[in-house]
């Protein structure tokens, strides 16, 4: 006993107190010094009560830790564990095992925190402790959310609400709520989202739980963040900050005043951006959470990075690698290795990122964090491509791929694109079959002028004046053939492409550094063309194509091709140019008036209008000619893709493009910025809406 109250001793005296409330571990640090000084006065005849209170006090003091000082949280629940294993007290060693996993699940040890919790679980179920297995549910449930498995997570939380509802655990299902809005956010279902966390906040508000209250508000925040609602998602922080201010809640604070650092980065006031992050940063120092500060610096890297300073971005980054390795937390550790092989690609030192984007890929592979694994890859294929490693490029993006439909359930996706491109093939080789068609009629005449040559030189001069004339009438059509076959192949091809196809039976396939790509889609048009006879439907597409089609060509645009209701180009290809951005970005805007003006047309007539989706991205591209006899030119690439999501992303009426069209085009043009806008597969993007 001695032994023990002498370690009680050291530790009393040599751990910084981090907890949020200090009161609370004052408390619970005199209850355990007391109990142990009366249970030594009474020697042997405590009563082993005294040994299981001691065991819930050394978990209550690991539970006032766990968000300053893990290495101290993990020590009181290490010393529960090993107090309930000796006493055999069943329930308090279920819950040394859910604390351990939580710490292990704030150092973002996930898979082991999933294995502590489960073994939390079997204990309460043997003794039938119902809160415990609520706790259990929802604890693995945040885990599986943070590593990506949705599925899990959900099945785990809704169990968990389940008990905490028989029960009438208000503050349990408040808890599981704000947690399945956390997952409904992952997802992007961002209504759902905010319905969970209304429902979470008035339980919150309705305990007066002030902590709880304040962590809603910061989600709710974050939502409309993502909504690109910066007044409601600034009017929601500022209410968690005040909150927190009131009940003295540092670990709040520091929270806040991240999340408000977030805000600013978004709608790229750096500046203000920065100075919250550092007075997060601060707070977090005071309180020694280690995890909140790698958290920040990795914040203040990406403003360093977002503005171009690369050397103080990787500076933070590897201050927040450090503190990650302290306590190792893998799943950070593998962000940060993410992040430095960002940097380092963006400084050329491509050796140094390819050794960085490695060591995520073997970390987060270990883990089983799919998320990382897939924008691991995602960086190597944009890594290989600058440095033209195209066939490496191909590789890793089939890899990215591959870890993209273990990630999301692409099924349907997949089924669809499969049906568009069949569609798209079978148009254009009937189309070629009637190129053939064309030339074997020119050959076959061409076989009938032969013979009748030799017929007229036999019948004489007479018959030769005759045969002149048919011979120069039959040359005039045989030349409008020609010219006809020629305009067909070349609505299929382009013309470089056409003649190389000629010359050698065959084209190449051309990597292209730089081109810009345009989606067009109608919105609606599904719910639209059903109220539309197919005779109309048809007729209202051919007119609107023909319009893209005669834009285009006034600035030099590839037409690629059309998919149903969706109209794809590209400028820059199959001749490299510099204006390709500027080109596209001036099509795009005169198709939007285009549309514009045909949709008041019909409206003034009383008819269905369709209104148009446009998005360009600029990237690199593979284009050439698909298959040997049923050839087609197409582009491929991450480009084309990312193009697609600035038209998904967009909305009618308006021209979307990407970040790096941005670049390109900014002085020429008017933008208004979008923010980091979550486009599907793709992550946060950035986004801006050409005014003019």
């Amino acid at each position: 006993m001695k032994k023990i109250l002498t370690l009680i001793t050291i530790i009393l005296l040599t751990i910084n107190v981090t907890a949020q409330d200090q009161q609370l571990v004052d408390s619970l640090q005199t209850q355990l010094k007391n109990h142990y000084d009366a249970k030594k006065t009474l020697g042997s005849k405590a009563p082993v009560l005294y040994d299981s209170t001691a065991a819930n006090i050394l978990y209550k003091l690991s539970m006032a830790y766990l968000e300053g000082n893990t290495d101290t949280a993990m020590y009181y629940a290490d010393k529960c564990q090993k107090l309930c294993e000796q006493i055999g007290y069943k329930k308090g060693l279920g819950y040394a095992y859910t604390s351990e996993g939580l710490i292990n699940s704030e150092n973002g040890n996930y898979l082991d925190a999933i294995e502590l919790q489960n073994k939390g679980m079997n204990i309460f179920e043997s003794i039938n402790n119902k809160k415990g297995l609520a706790i259990c549910y929802d604890n693995i449930g945040n885990n599986y959310m943070f590593l990506g498995n949705y599925t899990e997570a959900f099945k785990n939380l809704l169990a968990s609400l389940k008990i905490d509802d028989e029960m009438g655990d208000k503050k349990g299902k408040g808890t599981v709520y704000n947690h399945l809005g956390e997952v409904y956010s992952k997802q992007n279902n961002l209504a759902e989202a905010l319905t969970n966390y209304a429902t979470a906040l008035k339980i919150h508000t309705d305990n007066g739980d002030k902590k709880a209250m304040a962590h809603t508000y910061l989600n709710i925040g974050q939502v409309h963040m993502e909504l690109n609602d910066s007044t409601e998602a600034l009017k929601n922080i500022l209410t968690a900050l005040k909150i927190s201010e009131k009940s003295g809640d540092k670990s709040g604070l520091a929270a806040s005043y991240s999340r408000l650092g977030v805000l600013y980065y978004r709608i790229h006031n750096f500046k203000e951006a920065l100075k919250n992050h550092l007075s997060s940063l601060k707070i977090k120092e005071e309180i020694g959470n280690k995890n909140g500060m790698a958290e920040s610096y990795a914040n203040i890297a990406f403003i360093y990075q977002k503005r171009g300073n690369y050397n103080e971005a990787l500076k933070n980054h590897f201050a927040a690698l450090k503190l990650k390795e302290e306590l190792g937390d893998k799943k950070g550790m593998a962000d940060s290795y993410i992040a430095i092989g960002v940097n380092y690609t963006k400084k050329k030192n491509y050796a140094e990122a390819t050794e960085y984007l490695n060591k995520a890929l073997d970390i987060s592979k270990e883990i089983g964090n799919i998320e990382n694994v897939r924008k691991g890859y995602d960086r190597l294929v944009k890594l290989d491509s600058t440095q033209g490693r195209f066939s490496d490029a191909l590789e890793h993006y089939k890899l990215f791929f591959a870890y993209n439909d273990s990630l999301i359930n692409t099924e349907n996706n997949k089924k669809t694109m499969a049906l568009q491109m069949n569609y798209e093939f079978d148009k254009k080789q009937d189309s070629i079959k009637s190129v053939q068609a064309k030339i074997d009629f020119i050959k076959e005449k061409e076989l009938q002028k032969q013979k009748l040559v030799r017929n007229g030189f036999i019948a004489g001069f007479g018959i030769v004046l005759l045969f002149s004339l048919v011979v120069y009438r039959q040359r005039n059509r045989i030349a409008k053939e020609k010219n006809r076959s020629e305009e067909l192949l070349l609505n299929i091809l382009p013309s470089e492409v056409a003649e190389e196809l000629k010359d050698t039976g065959g084209a190449k396939a051309k990597s292209f550094d730089e081109v810009t790509v345009m989606f067009t889609d109608f919105k609606g048009f599904t719910q639209i063309s059903e109220k539309m006879s197919p005779e109309e439907l048809v007729s209202e597409i051919d007119y609107c194509f023909k319009g893209f089609d005669n834009i285009i060509s006034k600035y030099g645009i590839e037409k690629i091709k059309t998919i149903g209701d969706s109209y794809m180009a590209a400028g820059g290809l199959p001749v490299k140019n510099t204006t390709h951005a500027d080109d596209v970005v001036k099509a795009a805007l005169e198709i939007n008036k285009f549309m514009e003006e045909h949709k008041q047309q019909r409206i003034k007539e009383g008819k269905e209008i369709f209104e148009i989706r446009i998005g360009i991205h600029t990237g690199p591209v593979v284009a050439g000619i698909v298959g040997i006899k049923k050839f087609a030119y197409d582009i491929w690439g991450d480009t084309v893709n990312l193009a697609s999501r600035m038209e998904s992303s967009g909305e009618a009426g308006k021209v979307n493009i990407s970040g790096s069209t941005y670049e390109l085009v900014k002085n020429d043009f008017i933008c208004t910025y979008r923010g980091k806008i979550q486009a599907k597969n793709k992550g946060e993007v950035d986004m801006y809406f050409l005014i003019k």
